[in-house]
Protein backbone atom coordinates (compact mmCIF):
# COMPACT_ATOMS: atom_id res chain seq x y z
CA UNK A 1 0.00 0.00 0.00
CA UNK A 2 1.30 3.01 -0.79
CA UNK A 3 1.86 6.19 1.16
CA UNK A 4 -0.65 9.29 0.45
CA UNK A 5 1.20 12.97 0.39
CA UNK A 6 -0.48 13.73 3.54
CA UNK A 7 1.22 10.51 5.36
CA UNK A 8 4.38 11.79 3.88
CA UNK A 9 5.06 14.63 5.46
CA UNK A 10 4.21 14.17 9.27
CA UNK A 11 6.76 10.68 8.81
CA UNK A 12 9.33 13.32 7.41
CA UNK A 13 9.03 15.74 10.26
CA UNK A 14 9.12 12.44 12.91
CA UNK A 15 12.56 11.20 10.72
CA UNK A 16 13.78 14.88 11.02
CA UNK A 17 13.10 15.26 14.88
CA UNK A 18 14.62 12.05 15.50
CA UNK A 19 17.47 12.76 13.43
CA UNK A 20 17.83 16.37 15.31
CA UNK A 21 17.38 14.88 18.86
CA UNK A 22 20.45 12.13 18.12
CA UNK A 23 22.46 15.02 16.47
CA UNK A 24 22.54 17.27 19.83
CA UNK A 25 22.47 13.42 21.84
CA UNK A 26 25.59 12.91 20.43
CA UNK A 27 27.17 16.89 20.95
CA UNK A 28 26.18 16.76 24.36
CA UNK A 29 27.96 13.30 25.10
CA UNK A 30 30.97 14.38 23.03
CA UNK A 31 30.76 17.57 25.27
CA UNK A 32 30.44 15.97 28.54
CA UNK A 33 33.47 13.65 27.44
CA UNK A 34 35.88 16.88 27.30
CA UNK A 35 34.41 18.53 30.25
CA UNK A 36 35.47 15.48 32.64
CA UNK A 37 38.84 15.98 31.58
CA UNK A 38 38.74 19.76 31.96
CA UNK A 39 37.30 19.55 35.30
CA UNK A 40 40.17 16.90 36.22
CA UNK A 41 42.54 19.95 35.16
CA UNK A 42 40.26 22.77 36.67
CA UNK A 43 40.22 20.72 40.60
CA UNK A 44 43.91 20.15 40.29
CA UNK A 45 44.78 23.69 39.39
CA UNK A 46 42.45 25.38 42.09
CA UNK A 47 44.02 22.64 44.86
CA UNK A 48 47.25 24.53 44.18
CA UNK A 49 46.05 27.99 45.37
CA UNK A 50 45.42 27.10 48.79
CA UNK A 51 48.88 25.70 49.88
CA UNK A 52 50.27 29.00 47.32
CA UNK A 53 48.51 31.18 49.19
CA UNK A 54 48.94 30.13 52.80
CA UNK A 55 52.93 30.48 52.07
CA UNK A 56 52.42 33.95 50.60
CA UNK A 57 50.54 34.65 53.97
CA UNK A 58 53.18 32.91 55.71
CA UNK A 59 55.69 35.46 54.23
CA UNK A 60 53.92 38.43 54.96
CA UNK A 61 53.66 37.55 58.06
CA UNK A 62 57.71 37.67 58.23
CA UNK A 63 57.76 40.85 56.19
CA UNK A 64 55.61 42.30 58.65
CA UNK A 65 57.79 41.01 61.95
CA UNK A 66 61.28 41.97 60.23
CA UNK A 67 59.43 45.75 59.92
CA UNK A 68 58.86 46.02 63.29
CA UNK A 69 62.19 44.45 64.69
CA UNK A 70 64.15 47.43 66.61
CA UNK A 71 66.91 46.55 64.46
CA UNK A 72 69.73 49.59 65.61
CA UNK A 73 69.42 48.17 69.16
CA UNK A 74 69.47 44.39 68.60
CA UNK A 75 72.88 42.84 67.73
CA UNK A 76 72.22 42.52 63.81
CA UNK A 77 72.82 46.90 64.19
CA UNK A 78 76.34 46.91 63.38
CA UNK A 79 75.23 45.10 59.80
CA UNK A 80 73.58 48.11 58.48
CA UNK A 81 72.35 46.59 54.82
CA UNK A 82 71.35 43.34 56.78
CA UNK A 83 67.60 44.24 56.50
CA UNK A 84 66.99 45.92 52.99
CA UNK A 85 68.74 42.45 52.08
CA UNK A 86 66.28 40.86 54.18
CA UNK A 87 63.80 42.59 51.97
CA UNK A 88 64.87 41.80 49.22
CA UNK A 89 64.90 38.13 49.66
CA UNK A 90 61.70 37.88 51.07
CA UNK A 91 60.40 40.36 47.86
CA UNK A 92 61.65 37.99 45.73
CA UNK A 93 60.08 34.77 47.25
CA UNK A 94 57.17 36.53 47.70
CA UNK A 95 57.72 37.24 43.48
CA UNK A 96 58.24 33.46 42.97
CA UNK A 97 55.02 32.28 44.96
CA UNK A 98 52.97 34.94 42.77
CA UNK A 99 54.14 33.60 39.25
CA UNK A 100 53.68 30.09 40.33
CA UNK A 101 49.73 31.83 41.15
CA UNK A 102 49.67 33.11 37.69
CA UNK A 103 50.34 29.58 36.19
CA UNK A 104 48.01 28.10 37.86
CA UNK A 105 45.86 31.08 36.77
CA UNK A 106 46.52 30.33 33.05
CA UNK A 107 45.46 26.87 33.37
CA UNK A 108 42.19 27.88 34.99
CA UNK A 109 41.46 30.31 31.81
CA UNK A 110 42.45 27.30 29.43
CA UNK A 111 39.48 25.53 31.05
CA UNK A 112 37.45 28.33 31.02
CA UNK A 113 38.25 28.76 27.48
CA UNK A 114 38.09 25.37 26.37
CA UNK A 115 34.35 24.94 28.33
CA UNK A 116 33.12 27.99 26.51
CA UNK A 117 33.95 27.22 23.11
CA UNK A 118 32.20 23.92 23.96
CA UNK A 119 29.12 25.58 25.27
CA UNK A 120 28.94 28.02 22.52
CA UNK A 121 29.31 24.50 19.55
CA UNK A 122 26.50 22.72 21.37
CA UNK A 123 23.78 25.79 21.43
CA UNK A 124 25.44 26.22 17.95
CA UNK A 125 23.49 23.11 16.61
CA UNK A 126 20.84 23.53 18.67
CA UNK A 127 20.26 26.88 16.83
CA UNK A 128 20.64 25.00 13.70
CA UNK A 129 18.25 22.41 14.73
CA UNK A 130 15.71 23.82 16.88
CA UNK A 131 13.80 24.23 13.82
CA UNK A 132 13.82 19.94 13.02
CA UNK A 133 13.50 19.06 16.85
CA UNK A 134 10.35 21.24 17.74
CA UNK A 135 10.10 23.09 21.43
CA UNK A 136 8.13 20.45 22.53
CA UNK A 137 10.34 17.86 22.05
CA UNK A 138 12.93 20.48 23.89
CA UNK A 139 11.29 21.13 26.42
CA UNK A 140 9.52 17.17 27.16
CA UNK A 141 11.14 15.88 30.79
CA UNK A 142 10.81 11.83 31.90
CA UNK A 143 10.41 10.85 34.69
CA UNK A 144 14.06 10.39 35.39
CA UNK A 145 15.35 12.09 32.19
CA UNK A 146 15.78 15.84 32.23
CA UNK A 147 14.72 17.88 28.91
CA UNK A 148 17.03 18.90 26.43
CA UNK A 149 16.47 22.42 27.69
CA UNK A 150 17.29 21.07 31.30
CA UNK A 151 21.08 19.61 29.97
CA UNK A 152 21.77 23.04 28.08
CA UNK A 153 21.19 25.17 30.75
CA UNK A 154 23.57 23.25 32.76
CA UNK A 155 25.98 23.83 30.16
CA UNK A 156 25.36 27.38 30.19
CA UNK A 157 25.34 27.41 34.39
CA UNK A 158 29.22 25.50 33.77
CA UNK A 159 30.37 27.78 31.82
CA UNK A 160 29.01 30.70 34.22
CA UNK A 161 30.88 28.79 37.27
CA UNK A 162 34.43 28.73 35.47
CA UNK A 163 33.66 31.98 33.58
CA UNK A 164 33.53 33.89 37.31
CA UNK A 165 35.59 31.83 39.69
CA UNK A 166 38.52 32.07 37.08
CA UNK A 167 37.90 36.54 37.09
CA UNK A 168 37.66 36.03 40.77
CA UNK A 169 41.17 34.37 40.59
CA UNK A 170 41.99 36.80 38.51
CA UNK A 171 41.16 40.27 40.53
CA UNK A 172 42.63 38.54 43.47
CA UNK A 173 46.09 38.42 42.09
CA UNK A 174 45.80 41.76 41.09
CA UNK A 175 45.24 42.86 44.40
CA UNK A 176 48.12 41.53 45.97
CA UNK A 177 50.80 44.25 46.84
CA UNK A 178 54.41 43.55 49.16
CA UNK A 179 53.31 46.86 50.53
CA UNK A 180 50.20 45.73 51.97
CA UNK A 181 51.60 42.71 54.37
CA UNK A 182 47.77 42.96 55.95
CA UNK A 183 46.10 42.26 52.95
CA UNK A 184 48.68 39.68 52.11
CA UNK A 185 48.53 37.80 55.14
CA UNK A 186 44.94 37.38 54.76
CA UNK A 187 44.93 35.67 51.41
CA UNK A 188 43.62 32.34 52.18
CA UNK A 189 40.64 33.83 54.14
CA UNK A 190 39.90 35.96 51.48
CA UNK A 191 40.19 32.96 48.62
CA UNK A 192 37.64 30.66 51.20
CA UNK A 193 35.19 33.23 50.70
CA UNK A 194 35.69 33.42 47.63
CA UNK A 195 35.19 29.48 47.44
CA UNK A 196 32.41 29.86 49.33
CA UNK A 197 30.09 31.98 46.94
CA UNK A 198 30.22 29.29 44.62
CA UNK A 199 28.28 25.92 44.12
CA UNK A 200 31.33 23.51 43.58
CA UNK A 201 28.97 20.35 42.56
CA UNK A 202 27.57 22.58 39.33
CA UNK A 203 29.81 20.66 36.73
CA UNK A 204 28.63 16.99 38.71
CA UNK A 205 25.16 18.03 38.65
CA UNK A 206 25.31 19.29 34.76
CA UNK A 207 27.36 15.70 33.70
CA UNK A 208 24.87 13.81 35.13
CA UNK A 209 21.98 15.98 33.80
CA UNK A 210 23.59 14.77 30.13
CA UNK A 211 24.26 11.33 31.30
CA UNK A 212 20.41 10.79 32.04
CA UNK A 213 19.43 12.91 28.83
CA UNK A 214 21.86 10.80 26.78
CA UNK A 215 20.88 7.65 27.86
CA UNK A 216 17.43 7.92 27.71
CA UNK A 217 18.02 9.24 23.93
CA UNK A 218 19.57 5.41 23.76
CA UNK A 219 16.73 3.45 24.89
CA UNK A 220 13.87 5.68 22.69
CA UNK A 221 16.58 4.67 19.51
CA UNK A 222 16.32 1.62 20.42
CA UNK A 223 12.85 0.67 21.58
CA UNK A 224 10.64 -0.83 19.08
CA UNK A 225 9.15 1.68 16.76
CA UNK A 226 10.85 4.39 17.31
Amino acid sequence: MTQGPGEALPSRRVAMAVAAAAAMAAALREWAAAAARQDAAWRAAMAAWAPLLVSLAGLAAQMRAAQRLAWGGSPLGPFGDLRARLWRKQRGAAEALLEQLGGRRAELRAVRDAVGAGVAAVLRLYEERAAELGLAAALRRGPRCPSLADALEGLQDVERYYRQLYLESKLLLLRIRCDSLADMEALPQSWERILARYKEDVVQDTLLKISLFVDNQRELCCSPGS
